[in-house]
């Protein structure tokens, strides 16, 4: 994978020949580097979730949900829940690939599904639901219609089940207004 161009979105193509079994909306390469070694020398748990955070960022400029320049214009971006699965370790100096993706959506949230890659062998993957707060923080943001028109065309599915969202789930905190 040494001739991914790094950081920057791979095409469909890059994907496809650097072991993915499909092409994803957003797939970054790069490089682990020392610094994110732990003492057993594999990838350290926490560089995993910065990789994703990047590739998050990273896909919400690409999908035009934001450009982290207008805060008191564009939406406040936070996860409300998160689900990691640490699938097989990574060592110094592997290529890999974020991929990153929109599986559901409601009104003013979204689940988003990434993955890790290297030498074609999905190493971690995470999971998460999105929520748009208004610029100020005050209340939920629905999801723009030109994101939701982006995900549409990319079937992405409203959930028939909403355990996750459910009032019982959320008993501990404010009422969840999806």
């Amino acid at each position: 994978m040494s001739d991914m161009p790094y950081h920057t979105a791979l095409t469909p193509d890059q994907q496809l020949s650097a072991g993915l079994p499909q092409a994803w909306p957003l797939a970054l390469a790069d490089r682990v580097r020392f610094s994110e070694l732990d003492p057993l020398n594999h990838v350290n748990n926490v560089a995993y979730l910065i990789w994703f955070e990047s590739a998050r960022v990273a896909y919400f400029k690409h999908i035009g949900l934001t450009t982290y320049r207008s805060a008191a214009s564009e939406p406040r971006i936070v996860i409300r829940r998160g689900e990691m699965d640490w699938l097989q370790e990574m060592r110094a100096d592997e290529d890999y690939i974020v991929t990153s993706r929109t599986i559901g959506m409601r009104n003013t949230s979204f689940t988003m599904a990434q993955e890790i890659w290297s030498n074609g062998t999905r190493r971690a993957a995470f999971e998460c639901v999105i929520v748009l707060l208004m610029p100020d923080g005050s209340a939920r943001m629905p999801i723009p219609d030109h994101i939701r028109s982006y995900f549409e065309d990319r079937s992405v599915k409203r959930p028939t089940n909403t355990v996750s969202h459910s009032p019982k789930a959320l008993a501990c905190c404010r009422p969840c207004p999806l």
